[in-house]
């Protein structure tokens, strides 16, 4: 990546963009504001504040730098998760291959920042966006991009966009995790013909492997998994047989979100040998900050404890400002501020005069737009101008909502900042 581009996150003043930042703090640098190491909670923070966990962070980044080590696989982690540079260049430093990416607006952020190697993991066919994918290529010869294929008719309007260009697009074809699922081709016969379209353009496409998601297999279970997943290494295999991947030095099959890389990792430690070597792509990005709900239930390591686990490093600061009875209270957060789309927010601790104990007594029942429904029992103990700290559930649409996100030490030491480009 580019030192000198990140390097400049750090010169953005702080302003009203970014909430939840001490307001005496406008016209500081980033650099300035943490070189001061504020207390998230006596710095002048204001609520609601989202914050990540230096320790957290630190932790998960090196789990699944040694997980992927250990199986074998390389890692791409899905950048769509956190669309933090500052977080690419960590992943990038713990061995990551590349970022994986979705759409064209993502590979334009991370190409600003200098990253190199991106898997874009949908099919694309957006003329213009092509067309500034080929430009980048022929500029930089170090850069590459691996897209996904679903279709022939994508194939084709991509070699339309990409006629002329100095440098083919890398592709994979995508094989659909079952019938009724999202993306990707439903049958081994249509991938064939989708490959040999690909064959068709050399100029504009080059075929150089096999790609999908396991985490859309319907009615997902272990065996359900495992079986999708032997037909993406069997779906590979023939393609090798049949001589697609002729003159190729490595062959890409990737695979894996959050949710089952255990059995990514057990089914691609069996791959057959191929007529080159075999990169096996390995895609989660939700394990950089985890969370309280969603993916700690669904989490790999609940199965494989042994192999570690990963620890939510999210936290939501909100406040009470609103007691109208014994069993009622209002946060000063809502939907703007936490992820809600998969599970609502859990109250954690409850913060007074310094002090931390469990939030008992405290269940959050609903969001509005900038307020917390809280139920509570006599336990809770609240009152005005406490502070409420939430767990979240979903990564992905927790940092899409905080434009820059203080990191801080568990004594509150805010020690940096994530700045996001959503």
């Amino acid at each position: 990546m580019s030192r000198e581009a990140l390097a400049r996150l750090a010169e953005e003043r702080i302003d009203h963009r970014f909430k939840g930042l001490p307001p005496d703090a406008d016209g500081l640098t980033v650099a300035e504001l943490t070189a001061q190491r504020r207390s998230l909670f006596t710095g002048g923070f204001t609520t609601p504040v989202l914050a990540l966990s230096a320790e957290r962070l630190e932790h998960n980044l090196a789990l699944m730098e040694t997980y992927a080590d250990r199986h074998g696989l390389a890692f791409a982690p899905h950048g769509k998760t956190s669309m933090a540079p500052r977080l690419f260049q960590r992943q990038l430093d713990r061995g990551a291959w590349g970022i994986t990416l979705a759409v064209p607006h993502q590979v334009r952020v991370a190409r600003a920042f200098g990253v190199r190697r991106v898997f874009l993991a949908n099919e694309l066919v957006d003329p213009a966006a092509l067309r500034w994918i080929a430009a980048e290529l022929a500029a930089d010869p170090d850069f590459r991009l691996v897209a996904y294929v679903d279709s022939v008719r994508g194939v084709r309007l991509m070699a339309e966009a990409l006629r002329g260009a100095v440098r083919p697009v890398d592709v994979v074809v995508e094989l659909a995790a079952g019938e009724g699922a999202r993306t990707g081709v439903r049958t081994e016969a249509e991938c064939a013909e989708v490959a040999d379209a690909v064959a068709a353009v050399p100029g504009a496409l080059r075929l150089v492997g096999v790609a999908g998601y396991e985490g859309e297999v319907p009615r997902a279970t272990p065996e359900r998994v495992r079986a999708w997943l032997a037909r993406l290494v069997a779906l590979a295999a023939g393609f090798d047989a049949a001589g697609r991947f002729a003159g190729l030095d490595e062959i890409v099959v990737s695979a894996g979100g959050s949710a089952w890389f255990d059995a990514v990792a057990d089914v691609f430690a069996e791959f057959p040998e191929l007529s080159a070597p075999v990169l096996k792509l390995l895609r989660s990005g939700a394990y950089v900050s985890h969370d309280d709900v969603h993916y700690r239930r669904l989490t790999p390591f609940n199965r494989v404890p042994e192999e570690g686990a990963l620890e939510p490093a999210f936290r939501l600061w909100a406040q009470v400002v609103s007691r109208p009875s014994a069993e009622q209270a209002f946060l000063n957060a809502g939907k703007r501020d936490a992820a809600h789309d998969l599970d609502l927010p859990v109250a954690q601790v409850v913060r007074r005069d310094g002090a931390e104990r469990p939030a008992a007594g405290i269940e959050l029942t609903a969001l509005s737009d900038q307020h917390a429904w809280l139920r509570t029992t006599p336990e809770a103990g609240l009152d005005v101008g406490d502070w409420v700290g939430l767990g979240l559930s979903h990564p992905c649409t927790s940092f899409d909502k905080w434009q820059l996100i203080p990191v801080a030490e568990a004594d509150g030491t805010v020690v940096d900042y994530v700045r996001t480009f959503f």
